[in-house]
């Protein structure tokens, strides 16, 4: 196995994405688990060089493997997800993870909502067959699966919202709210989480919650992808 981070590496000095990469292929590897800042970044080294290639997150685009991970997730606690409510609400418009889960739950026959501030939802969503909601009480009294994203501040070049405070007070999730719901719903985040901002840290840690399980879910899923991929020819 070949670590390797472009912050310290050629890239800074100008070295091309594909040379790179290719300096890595020379070590004879068999497959190139990337993760890179810009969008289509896995799919156009895929044709490009001859290795297999696993998207690990793309920017703001996707991030294949955490959807597979999260979608399993959901099977073990609920059975089959066809017909199943799938909320994803956060800041959906700077997330990989919620593109992914979007179109790996669609296939498995789900029914996704995305909740969030105006500002945080792709003016596109809706055409992916999602539908949309600003108000998080109504969204958690629909769903059956509340997958928590966190703010992407990193990603946010201009202010989407007021404050974090603001944020937390019309789209934080804390147990008072949860216990209000007329029914129990399943909780989920990709992590990391920002307890208190988004989620509070009773209700990560409850017995809603399947966050560790996916995150032991998420090595068992990614070995198998590896293994999958290793073996063809």
């Amino acid at each position: 196995m070949v670590n390797f981070s472009a912050s310290s590496s050629s890239v800074k000095k100008g070295e091309t994405l594909i040379d790179t990469v290719n300096n890595i292929l020379a070590m004879k590897v068999d497959m190139v688990v990337m993760r890179h800042a810009s969008a289509g970044a896995a799919e156009f080294l895929s044709k490009k060089v001859n290795a297999k290639i696993v998207n690990a997150g793309d920017g703001a685009h996707e991030h294949p493997t955490q959807a597979l991970l999260d979608a399993f997730s959901m099977q073990e606690k609920l059975g089959n997800l066809k017909g199943r409510k799938i909320a994803i609400i956060g800041d959906i418009l700077h997330s990989r993870v919620a593109l992914s889960n979007i179109f790996c739950l669609q296939k498995l026959g789900a029914e996704v909502k995305v909740c969030g501030p105006t500002t945080l939802i792709p003016k596109y969503i809706e055409s992916l067959g999602v539908s949309v909601e600003t108000d998080l009480r109504k969204t958690l009294e629909w769903c059956d699966v509340a997958n928590m994203l966190r703010i992407q501040l990193e990603r946010q070049d201009i202010k989407f919202f007021p404050s974090i405070r603001e944020y937390t007070m019309l789209y934080g999730l804390d147990k008072t709210l949860l216990d209000s719901l007329s029914k129990k719903i399943v909780i989920m985040h990709p992590g990391p989480i920002n307890r208190g901002v988004e989620i509070t840290s009773d209700v990560a840690d409850s017995d809603q919650s399947i966050i560790l399980d996916q995150v032991e879910n998420g090595v068992a899923v990614r070995m198998a992808v590896m293994f999958l991929l290793a073996g063809r020819q």
